[in-house]
């Protein structure tokens, strides 16, 4: 999904990104106002983490989002047969970069639903969230979403992972190794790439409550102000 695209997207939820909040006055905290400066701390918060991660080679080149091939823990006998196949340097490398792709594709699937639940989020202790610690809203949008991140996700993981043909050195790995549960393997990865997607928003909630300025909208401001 482009910049443009993304941009879009938001509106059309109605949620502004920065550069398009409406100006006004942020000098009082009524619940309202708490309930909107989170939606918009947390539109603020996933966009920026959306359009880090969705660039090219976003997931990988980030240690705080890069995904690593699943182990034992796949399930079953797959990541002991998956790890024998793994000998070679090139097949290693090649997987990883692959993995790495697909969870960036499968971050961009799921964008529509972050944001369309910021849009209709309720806060049932909003003071809380504000006074909480650096990514307590982001927590909360997660509980919140729960496992259907999971089902957005992972078609676009499977379909990844699946699109190797014998050309590619992955294509003898996830193709003929019979031993090796694709599907567990598809449901670890997607997991680690929800799980790196909500790491990425909080860091930058993170980094607005250390700066309220940073993000660029003056009810946010106020609001952490009284945090």
């Amino acid at each position: 999904m482009t910049d443009v695209t993304r941009r879009a997207l938001l509106i059309g939820a109605g949620i502004a990104v920065p550069g398009l909040f409406l100006s006004g006055c942020a000098t009082t905290a009524m619940p309202g106002d708490m309930t909107e400066a989170l939606r918009r701390l947390l539109a603020i918060s996933s966009e920026r983490a959306m359009t880090r991660l969705v660039a090219d080679n976003g997931f990988f080149n980030d240690p705080q989002t890069r995904l690593t091939i699943p182990g034992t823990a796949a399930g079953d006998r797959s990541g002991a047969i998956l790890g024998a196949l793994l000998g070679s340097v090139p097949v290693r490398r090649e997987l990883t970069l692959a993995i790495n792709r697909a969870a960036a594709a499968a971050a961009d699937r799921a964008a529509p639903l972050i944001f369309d639940s910021i849009r209709s989020l309720t806060f049932s202790d909003a003071l809380g969230i504000v006074q909480g610690g650096p990514t307590a809203a982001t927590t909360y949008l997660e509980r919140a979403i729960g496992d259907r991140i999971i089902d957005a996700m992972l078609p676009e993981v499977g379909g990844a992972l699946r699109q190797f043909d014998n050309q590619s050195v992955l294509g003898p790995v996830l193709g003929a190794a019979t031993g090796i549960n694709v599907a567990a393997i598809e449901r670890t990865i997607t997991t680690q790439a929800a799980q790196a997607v909500w790491r990425a928003i909080g860091q930058e909630e993170a980094a607005i409550r250390r700066n309220p300025g940073r993000a660029g909208d003056p009810l946010v401001a106020a609001l952490l102000a009284i945090g």
